[in-house]
Formats: structure tokens, C-alpha cells, sequence
């Protein structure tokens, strides 16, 4: 509902289902409440879902489209009076709007002038439905009582406990040496970011629990034990990622004790031993879509170290933004990094007609690296290349072939945005971008996207087809393996190991022995990888990827073009099930991919990500013969989100 009080415009939309109407139709509602006529203008909207080139319009045309933004005018003549509205029925997408979060998220009136009346945008509604929207964090129904008297997620391997008491009210930790010590303050900052005001780490004469804190490099790197007494714990890790870890299990047996003491209980006596079943155990975040502030990216590296996940892949650049400064392109930010009507990026995915956007300083980057050392999270940063780089293009449009008089668009529909591996230039531009970064990213690991590349890229290009004769290769996948060569080899030469998308195996491009592949667009590409020698971290769309939505449901939130996949599927999918010995041998591990397009508000967030998020890292942590879903049912509600948005019961 939109209050009385407001005399602006109001944009509605509304999906009929196919069968309904033949193909399925999309109906735009644009109501004048702002007491005057309005002639001569435009609609500008945009969201998830775009506009075919071939749509069929009644009620109006298509002026302007780059990828999901488009302008639509009405027909010549037509007055918009006080009090009514402009229909149009859009007969095609480029993809049916499977789930509320398709539909336009922002709307906007363009003048005349160029000057711009932002509209207040209702989510798209189902024909004929008066159901809610889902958003919040679904609430797990566990079958019964909780299956196991502790709470923690992952799963340890061994839990042999007894002997309950209350809860403490929070831990007096004490280090054995410095290092311990430096872990114990980590923890408590962690704290402090997950559950402020709790007091969960706190002084002896505080009501403190006495817990002894050692390293014992005795023990796997990642592995700890926890020793129960009456009078207190001690937790020794093989190394400070693996005391942090332990010291994440006791504080989560003590939250779930303390939250909710009916189900779960505060050991005094037994043991706890604990390794990782993966090497790695990640999670993916895409900032370009959707910018996060810093201290959000903070407060996700505190729950990512929560779930005892070990690696978070940053996602800097995209079509729609660069989000990361260079000091030898300060145009990457300044043009990359902002979008608006207007300007060189136009509002896309939800923004408004004003500049938004933003990009992380040098400084904050250190920050934020800083802070997931201490919470034992490796930041693997990401520059998506040669594809994926109309912003990167915009900013700097002498990268282009002024020969390439033809256009190319990729799957989102963008034109022309790819790095042409024909340009001298391009190559100096890269390796000084990513020398840049190199300084700040100490992580061993450097990955450089090489997703979808259209089949058609460079095709009117004469650089690129003098270079194709050269090669002696045919089409785009000759020409991006011999990007991806050079690529490589100037990462390898900085001591990095280059991390790519599972398309950079087509053509050859990469060098086994420095790379890995995220195995992402079907199930079976992971094995395929595995197969041909390539290390592999398996992330399918049909499972690990957390912006498809939680179930079939119109109503519920997040995208569609892999399936569903609900909490229950994503726990219970098996990364390696049919892989040979030596397949399994390939296998890094596990990694949860957040796409932010259809991240519209928090609590789109909070649904889209969280229990999944949880399910993923216990599947990378724990021993497959030691996970069950209906104790992590249980379990996953103690399990802390980002926004704090529930779903309503």
C-alpha cells in the first residue's frame, strides 16, 4: 500500500503464467497521483527480468534497453492525467518471471527535459494471487526434539559429553602463550561482531567460565579438541585457525544451552575432537550487482568464520561496477563504480535514476583482509576477465578495437563487453590492475572470472581475426585461451595460483599445475573438471548456488535458471558421489556462490542465504557418514544471520 499523503508516481507490475496468457505477460502499471498532467515523457524501470529485443508491446515502445534497464514511451500524443494510469503489456521476456523478485525493483519518470521523478515501486505481483511474498530466514521445522543434547554447526567428528550443568553466562578465556592469546582476543572480537551486548567473552570475576586456550602443533592445522571439566575447558588447536575453531564450538554450545535450555545442555565432563573433512571450504559474494559496505562485508566475514568456513571469494568486478580502487586508473572507480540515468552505466538491477554505487578503498581493503586473517578466513579476491566488462570498458574505452564496427551481447545482454585479446594495451592495463591488487591481497590464490564469453565476441573485430590466423585456433575459445595463457603467466610469476570459472578449460588456455576451476553451470561439470587434471572447487548452480530460490513457489524470492534448491537439498547434495579415486583426488572442496541480482532488501538477503549457507559449510567441514539433515534441522535456527530478518510465522 502507498500512503495517502504521497503525490508522486506509483509503478506497479503483475505476471500472468503462461496458459493464462499464451506466452505469459508482463503488465506495467504507472498511476499519476502528482496532481498535474504529464505529457511528452518516459518510463525508465529496471530489475532482474529484461526485456526481449523481440517483445511484443501494447501501450507502448522501447526506446532505450541495456541489459535489464529499459525506457519505454507511450504511445505519440498520450497525457498521463491526475489520477490515472499508463498500461503496458509486455508479451515477451527474455526468461518468465518464475518468482517475485524478477519483476521491476525501481521505477522512475524521465521528463522531457532528461530530468528524472523517482516512482514508488511495488513488488510484482501473481495474477490472481493474494499469497505474501516470502523474505526473512526460513524457520527449519525439526521433526522432533533436538536428536543431540549440544548445539554446534558443523557437526564435530567426535562428541563424547556428559555430566550437564547450566549454562555459563559467558568464558574467562586465558592463552598459554602469546599466539593463544592473540587467538582469545580474535574470538572476542568475532563476538562482539556477531552478538554485541552478549558478554559471551567476559572476565573471571564476571561470572567468567574458565576455559585454557594452547596451540599444539601436534595436531592438524585446522583440527581441535575440547577437554570438559566441572570447573571449566580447555580447547588446543593445532594451530591458531584451529584454537579459534574449538573456541567457535564452545560458543555455541553455550549460546544453544543459554537460547534454548529445554533442547540443549553445558557438558562438565568428555571430549571433543574436531578436524575439517575439506581443504576448501568457501564462500563467493558478488559486490558488483549489489555494493555492501564495508562493515557489512565485515559482519559477513564473522559469520562466514561462524560456520567455521575458511575461504571468502570476492567478487570486485562485473558488468554492472567496478568495486575496487586502482591508483593507475582512477577511472575505474570514478566512471566504474556508479550507476545512474545518464551516466555511463545506467541504473540497472533496482538502482534509481540518482548516482549509487561505491567501491572499497585501498585502506578498507586492508582492513578487511586484516580481520579475516584473524578470523582464519582467506580472501581470495576476483577480476572477472576478458568477459563480464562493460563497466570496465566504459571507464576505459581505449581498450577497445576502434576497428570492431559490429555488436555482440552477452547472456545478461550486455554489448560489447568483453576484454579484446587482440589489444596490445589490454595486457599492460590488466597486470597493472592486478599487480595493484596483488600488494593487497596476500592470499595465495587470484581468480580472473573467464565466464561467458559470448560465442560471438570479436566476431566483426579485424585485430582479433589477424590473431585468430595466428593461433591457428578457431572462434572465441582459441582467442581466451591465449588471454588466459598470458594471464596466467603473469600471476604465476607473482607466486599466485590463478583460480577461473570452469569455461577457462575450453581452448587450453590454462596451465594445470598453477590454476583451479570452480565447477559451476551443471553438476556433472565438477567431475569433467576432476577428470582432466584440473584441481576443482565445486559450486553447482543446481545446489551451492544461494541466489536461486528456496522452493517453486511464485512467492518465494531469488532466481530460477538452475532450479530451486531448498535447505534440505543443498545439505544433502554430495559434491564427489560417482567420482573415481583419482577424480576425488582433484577435489579442493565446497563453495557457496551469492549473486546478488535478485538481492533486492535484507531480508531477500537474509531468506535467499541463510539456513543454505550453514548446510554448505557442513558439508564441507564434516565426514559425509556423520552429517544428518533432521539434527541440523534443529540445530540451524542458533545459527546467527546477517540482517536479523526472520520470516514471519
Amino acid at each position: 500500500m502507498v500512503a495517502d499523503w504521497y503525490d508522486g508516481f506509483v509503478l506497479e507490475s503483475e505476471w500472468t503464467k503462461p496458459g493464462e496468457a499464451a506466452a505469459g505477460r508482463y503488465r506495467l502499471i504507472l498511476t499519476n497521483r502528482s496532481g498535474q498532467a504529464l505529457r511528452n515523457f518516459r518510463l525508465g524501470f529496471s530489475g532482474p527480468a529484461r526485456v526481449s529485443d523481440s517483445a511484443e508491446l501494447a501501450g507502448g515502445r522501447v526506446v532505450t534497453q541495456i541489459s535489464n534497464f529499459c525506457e519505454i514511451a507511450p504511445d505519440a500524443g498520450f497525457t498521463l492525467q491526475p489520477d490515472a494510469s499508463w498500461t503496458i503489456d509486455i508479451g515477451k521476456l527474455d526468461y518468465p518471471v518464475r518468482h517475485w523478485t524478477d519483476g521491476a525493483t525501481t521505477g522512475f519518470v524521465i521528463r522531457e527535459d532528461g530530468s528524472t521523478i523517482p516512482a514508488i515501486t511495488i513488488p510484482t505481483r501473481l495474477a490472481g494471487s493474494d499469497k505474501p511474498r516470502k523474505r526473512g530466514t526460513m524457520r527449519l521445522r525439526a521433526a522432533a526434539a533436538a536428536p543431540v543434547p549440544i548445539s554446534v554447526i558443523p557437526w564435530p567428528k567426535m562428541v563424547e559429553v556428559g555430566g550437564w550443568r547450566t549454562a555459563p553466562h559467558g568464558f574467562s578465556l586465558r592463552g598459554e602463550d602469546e599466539a593463544a592469546e592473540q587467538v582469545a582476543d580474535d574470538f572476542a572480537a568475532l563476538t562482539q561482531f556477531l552478538f554485541p551486548g552478549e558478554g559471551l567473552v567476559r572476565d573471571e570475576q564476571e561470572d567468567g567460565y574458565a576455559v585454557d586456550c594452547d596451540i599444539d602443533g601436534n595436531l592438524a592445522a585446522e583440527a581441535y579438541a575440547i577437554e570438559f571439566s566441572p570447573d571449566g575447558a580447555t580447547i588446543t588447536g593445532g594451530s591458531p585457525a584451529g584454537l579459534l575453531y574449538g573456541l567457535v564450538t564452545l560458543g555455541q554450545i553455550q549460546r544453544g544451552a543459554r537460547r534454548e535450555a529445554q533442547d540443549f545442555a553445558f557438558p562438565t565432563a568428555g571430549r571433543i575432537e574436531d578436524a575439517p573433512a575439506m581443504r576448501w571450504r568457501g564462500c563467493h559474494l558478488d559486490v558488483a550487482r549489489r555494493f555492501y559496505s564495508s562493515e557489512e562485508i565485515k559482519q559477513f566475514l564473522a559469520i562466514l568464520a561462524w560456520n567455521k568456513l575458511n575461504i571468502f571469494h570476492w567478487h570486485l568486478s562485473d558488468d554492472e561496477a567496478w568495486r575496487v580502487e586502482i591508483e593507475a586508473y582512477p577511472e575505474l572507480t570514478e566512471v566504474g563504480a556508479w550507476r545512474g540515468y545518464g551516466m555511463a552505466i545506467p541504473p540497472l538491477l533496482g538502482s534509481g535514476p540518482e548516482p549509487t554505487g561505491g567501491y572499497y578503498s585501498k585502506d578498507a581493503i586492508r582492513e578487511i583482509v586484516a580481520l579475516g586473517e584473524a578470523f582464519a578466513v582467506e580472501i581470495v579476491p576476483e577480476i572477472d576477465v576478458p568477459g563480464h566488462c562493460f563497466a570496465m570498458l566504459q571507464a576505459m574505452p581505449q581498450l577497445r578495437d576502434p576497428g570492431e564496427n559490429g555488436f555482440y551481447h552477452s547472456v545478461q545482454s550486455f554489448p560489447n563487453n568483453c576484454l579484446n585479446p587482440a589489444v596490445d594495451a589490454v595486457y599492460g592495463v590488466v597486470e597493472a590492475i592486478f599487480g595493484e591488487m596483488i600488494e593487497l591481497f596476500p592470499s595465495r590464490y587470484f581468480h580472473v572470472g573467464a565466464d561467458e564469453v559470448p560465442v560471438t565476441a570479436w566476431g566483426s573485430s579485424s585485430k582479433a581475426r589477424e590473431l585468430l590466423r595466428e593461433l591457428g585456433g578457431e572462434g572465441t575459445a582459441a582467442l581466451q585461451a591465449h588471454f588466459l595463457g598470458k594471464v596466467q603467466g603473469f600471476l604465476t610469476s607473482k607466486g599466485k595460483i590463478t583460480g577461473a570459472w570452469e569455461e577457462a578449460a575450453r581452448g587450453g588456455g590454462i596451465d594445470k599445475v598453477n590454476c583451479y576451476m570452480v565447477g559451476w553451470h551443471t553438476v556433472e561439470a565438477s567431475q569433467k573438471l576432476a577428470a582432466e587434471g584440473y584441481q576443482v572447487v565445486v559450486a553447482p548452480g543446481q545446489a551451492y548456488y544461494l541466489d536461486m530460490a528456496n522452493g517453486e513457489d511464485w512467492h518465494e524470492c531469488g532466481a530460477a535458471w538452475a532450479g530451486w534448491s531448498s535447505p534440505e537439498k543443498a545439505y544433502k547434495f554430495e559434491p564427489s558421489l560417482g567420482w573415481s579415486d583419482e577424480e576425488r583426488g582433484k577435489l579442493l572442496g565446497v563453495q557457496a556462490c551469492i549473486w546478488s541480482e535478485p538481492m533486492t532488501d535484507r531480508a531477500v538477503f537474509d531468506r535467499l542465504v541463510f539456513p543454505r549457507l550453514s548446510a554448505i559449510a557442513e558439508t564441507g567441514w564434516t565426514a559425509r557418514e556423520n552429517r544428518n539433515f533432521e539434527r541440523f534441522a534443529a540445530l540451524a535456527g542458533l545459527m546467527p544471520n546477517l540482517y536479523g530478518q526472520f520470516e514471519q510465522a
